[in-house]
């Protein structure tokens, strides 16, 4: 882990790669970008090679640098960005605002930049939500992003009441790969694996 968070341009690299829907990045891309200077940026970049983060290829005498998803540690990394950048960033730190979250949770499908159907959630959340606090939060990542997020709400109460019944909404939401925001994983399917 040591080598993964020495310095300061490599998270900006790591937050650069896992929240772009772009999947190949050439070096004064990355260093327009992430506001550093080329030399460190390449620097990282070699690093993170070295240690098997990224991988680079030629195309047209350029080249062009993208995050390994076979990486040992990238569904952790995805989670550890999605907690502290974007809408993931946004819902944490401004939980108390929001509400009483009880669960906030996000499809890794979303996190991942991936296109989702009409009929996915990219975000549910769970509580006494302040609605005009929420939808000012997705609203932001909405316009970031360039096209609507699917987002679903509701108290603790309804929530508990769709599991007992074992609402398909509710348990495709559920058993999707997700990232908790907010709250325990194991406690959040305790109801739903019987």
């Amino acid at each position: 882990m040591e080598e993964l968070f020495v310095s300061k341009v490599r998270v900006k690299i790591l937050q650069l790669f896992l929240t772009q829907e772009e999947s190949l990045f050439h070096v004064r891309e990355i260093v327009r970008r992430v506001d550093e200077e080329i030399n460190a940026v390449r620097r990282e970049l070699a690093r993170m090679e070295k240690f098997g983060l990224v991988a680079s290829e030629w195309r047209a005498n350029r080249r062009l640098y993208r995050i390994r998803k076979d990486h040992k540690f990238y569904a952790e990394l995805l989670g550890l960005v999605v907690k502290s950048a974007g809408l993931g960033g946004a819902i944490i730190k401004n939980k108390t605002q929001i509400g009483r979250i009880k669960y906030a949770m996000m499809a890794t499908r979303f996190a991942k930049n991936e296109q989702s159907g009409p009929e996915d959630v990219d975000l549910l959340v769970v509580g006494q939500i302040v609605l005009p606090e929420l939808q000012a939060l997705i609203a932001d990542e909405q316009s970031r992003r360039e096209h609507e997020i699917n987002y679903s709400f509701m108290d603790e109460a309804e929530f508990n009441f769709r599991v007992r019944r074992r609402d398909p909404f509710i348990i495709k939401v559920l058993t999707q790969p997700k990232i908790m925001l907010i709250g325990d994983e194991v406690e959040l399917l305790s109801g739903v694996i019987v």
